[in-house]
C-alpha cells in the first residue's frame, strides 16, 4: 500500500489522535471539522500576492538575501520506502511560499495570522520538513527545488488600526519570524512511526484527550 500524506497530517498526528489519523489516512474517514472563516484565506492570499517577486528584506530583515519566487504551488514526493515496512507513503500538498536565496538554495515559509506562540515550532516543524522533503525528493514530473536551506514560520499580528480615507481602514501588523530546524533524519524516523501505525490491522486505541473519540464513546456507552 502506498499511502498519501498531506503535510497538514504531520501536525494532526503530533497534536491529535493516532486513531483518528489512522481512520483518516487508511479508511478516508476524517474528523468532522469547522471550516476556517474565509477572512483568513483572504488575508493569506493578499499577503502572498503582495510579496510575490519581492526581495526578502521587505518580508523580514533577518532573512538571507533572496527573492520570493514561488507561491502556493503543489508538491509531491517520491515514495518513501523502508526496509522494515511492507507499505510505503508519499507526501502531497501545497506550500505558502518558497524563497530562492542568492546562494542558490531555497527557503520554505508558512504564513500565519495571529500572535506567535512558542509551541508553534514543535507543532509545525514536521509540516515544514514534509514540504522540504517533497521539494528535495520529488515524484517524477513534480516540482524540484534543492537544496532547502531554511524553514520558517512568519506571523502577521495586527497591532494598530488607522484610517486615512472615509470608508477605509488599514491594519498595521507586527511581523515575527520563527526559524524551524530542518531535520530530514528526524522526519524519516517520524515516517517510520507513521507506517508502523498504518500497517496495523486495527486502529489504535482512542486517545483520552481526543474530543472526537470521547464524543463517540459517550454515545456508544
Amino acid at each position: 500500500m502506498n499511502y498519501k500524506l498531506s503535510p497538514s497530517d504531520m501536525t494532526f498526528l503530533l497534536d491529535g489522535c493516532e486513531r483518528c489519523f489512522y481512520l483518516k489516512v487508511k479508511n478516508n474517514i476524517p474528523q468532522p471539522s469547522i471550516p476556517l472563516p474565509s477572512i483568513f484565506s483572504k488575508i493569506a492570499g493578499l499577503l502572498k500576492n503582495h510579496f510575490q517577486g519581492k526581495r526578502t528584506d521587505l518580508l523580514h530583515p533577518s532573512l538571507p538575501p533572496g527573492i520570493i519566487k514561488y507561491g502556493e504551488r503543489w508538491i509531491e514526493s517520491d515514495a518513501l520506502t523502508m526496509q522494515n515496512h511492507n507499505d510505503k507513503c508519499y507526501i502531497k500538498g501545497r506550500f505558502d511560499i518558497v524563497i530562492e536565496f542568492d546562494n542558490n538554495t531555497y527557503g520554505v515559509v508558512d504564513f500565519k495570522t495571529g500572535s506567535p506562540d512558542s509551541s508553534s515550532s514543535k507543532l509545525y516543524a514536521r509540516q515544514l520538513n514534509a514540504y522540504a522533503y517533497a521539494l528535495e525528493h520529488p515524484a517524477l514530473g513534480a516540482l524540484r527545488l534543492s537544496p532547502v536551506s531554511k524553514l520558517a514560520l512568519l506571523y502577521f499580528h495586527p497591532t494598530k488600526v488607522s484610517q486615512q480615507n472615509e470608508g477605509w481602514l488599514s491594519f498595521d501588523a507586527e511581523i515575527t519570524l520563527i526559524d524551524i530546524e530542518k531535520d530530514e533524519k528526524g522526519f524519516i524516523n517520524f515516517i517510520d512511526q507513521v507506517l508502523t501505525i498504518l500497517e496495523s490491522p486495527n486502529p489504535p486505541a482512542p486517545s483520552e484527550t481526543c474530543q472526537w473519540c470521547n464524543y463517540i464513546k459517550r454515545f456508544q456507552s
